[in-house]
């Protein structure tokens, strides 16, 4: 029987309901984003429509001062005297005129009479205006510094806001393709920006349904990872914190089962027993109390030295007064199912310092391992050991069970637990020792304690 697992949907906080996901982040991410772009473009296009404008309406008044210039050029100083004037052929849709200095038209088209641009220009200064539907622009045709006539050019602003409007189509289409490739990058964005959190939010949902084994992967979004690695770290120590709540009610409940059964069974037995001496039966059972107390301490120094292993060992006892504990409380065991428990120390080890509660409860966990799964007789051997002292716990049993995992929680031959030999494993280390299985046939397990007498 290994470690109870929590089943998703049924963990210990209860059932949490999924909800659906709406996209709301993504899509106000994706809002965001081509809400600045569109901003961007509009600051940029209204300004380019001006610009469009006026550098078209620029463009033709300079080209038809060009034309008027030409014309001008064309005029001589016998223009006075009503000498004709022949005109370079203007481009379509514009109007070239000469009037004389009566501002009445000589030559080319335009209005009879010259209007007011043309009254300007006579003045000897150079005329552009918009009026009238019509760009105009006005030179005077000088001789001997008499302006002898005046030169008008003039084209239909119609031509030229067609042209504007052109260019502002274009910008238009060039401004809604940018908006487009904007609203699928900020989509792209979104997503790549929600779907880490979207996968944070599955797992934390998955660890409210009990599944503690759930981590967040990276996203390469750093603020993002820091957020999955705190939350990794916080579901890693909480299951550590589950595992070992528990691990100690299970070896609660395996070291304290033993002894609660040979105390029960002494107290049935005086209680049945005819003329039976009560004292020593009431002293009997206080004993039993008392190493039920011990082991009670003993659990619960395992699970807080999780962090400290090999301090606080407990108090120490003498290697033979230990042992002579160890056989007190197993001889009776042993010999109501007929079998022999012999335990030896090999002189000079009788006075060594022990941990007297990790030995006495890896010892227990050993002699009834034995008593369960193996057969006859049962010695205890306790010997020194290249500067360490060796507990040697050997039956006529053999062991079948495959030697690398013996040792794993949950790991048993029989209908147990499987918790017994990894709880002596854990006491053994705790205490700065060692816990391995010299032999399998016959079967052998020793422990190792370091040894500083």
């Amino acid at each position: 029987m290994g470690e109870t697992t929590v089943k998703p949907g049924a963990g210990r906080w209860g059932p949490v309901a999924r909800r659906p996901h709406d996209g709301s982040m993504r899509q106000r991410v994706a809002r965001v984003a081509v809400a600045a772009v569109l901003l961007a473009l509009v600051l940029l296009a209204l300004p380019l429509a001006v610009v469009i404008r006026s550098a078209a309406f620029d463009d033709e008044r300079g080209r038809l001062e060009r034309d008027a210039l030409a014309a001008a050029v064309r005029v001589g100083p016998e223009f006075s005297a009503g000498d004709p004037v022949e005109l370079p052929a203007p481009p379509g849709g514009t109007q070239v005129g000469v009037y004389d200095a009566g501002l009445r038209l000589q030559a080319g088209a335009g209005p009879r009479t010259g209007d007011a641009a043309t009254r300007r220009a006579a003045s000897r200064a150079a005329v552009s205006e918009h009026t009238g539907g019509h760009i105009v622009v006005a030179v005077p045709v000088s001789s001997n510094e008499q302006v002898i006539g005046v030169v008008r050019a003039a084209d239909d602003a119609g031509n030229v806001w067609s042209r504007v409007l052109a260019a502002w189509a274009l910008l238009s289409g060039v401004s809604a393709f940018a908006l487009a490739v904007a609203i699928l990058v900020a989509r792209r964005q979104a997503r790549a920006l929600s779907a880490p959190l979207e996968n944070l939010a599955s797992v934390c949902q998955d660890i409210a349904d009990g599944d503690l084994t759930a981590r967040a992967a990276s996203s390469h979004i750093a603020e993002i990872d820091q957020v999955a690695r705190t939350q990794n770290a916080m579901v890693a120590e909480l299951a550590r914190l589950l595992r070992h709540e528990r691990h100690f009610t299970a070896n609660a409940s395996h070291q304290l089962r033993t002894p609660l059964a040979g105390l029960q069974l002494g107290l049935e037995t005086a209680l049945t027993t005819p003329d039976v001496d009560l004292r020593a039966a009431v002293e009997e059972a206080l004993a039993r109390s008392g190493h039920l107390h011990h082991t009670i301490d003993e659990v619960l120094r395992l699970a807080k030295a999780e962090n400290d292993a090999g301090k606080g060992a407990g108090a120490t006892r003498p290697a033979a007064v230990l042992l002579d504990r160890v056989e007190t409380r197993w001889h009776g065991v042993f010999a109501q199912e007929q079998r022999r428990l012999a335990i030896r120390l090999v002189p000079g080890v009788e006075d060594l310092p022990l941990p007297d509660r990790a030995v006495g409860q890896v010892l227990d966990v050993l002699l009834d391992n034995a008593r369960v799964h193996g057969s006859g007789r049962v010695d205890v051997t306790v010997r020194e050991a290249s500067g360490a002292l060796a507990f040697d716990v050997a039956d006529e049993g053999r062991m079948t069970f495959p030697p690398a995992g013996l040792f794993d929680r949950g790991a048993t031959t029989g209908e147990g637990a499987g918790i017994g030999l990894s709880l002596a494993r854990d006491l053994a280390e705790a205490s700065g020792g060692r816990l391995s299985l010299a032999s399998s046939s016959p079967t052998v397990f020793t422990l190792l304690l370091p040894c500083d007498g």
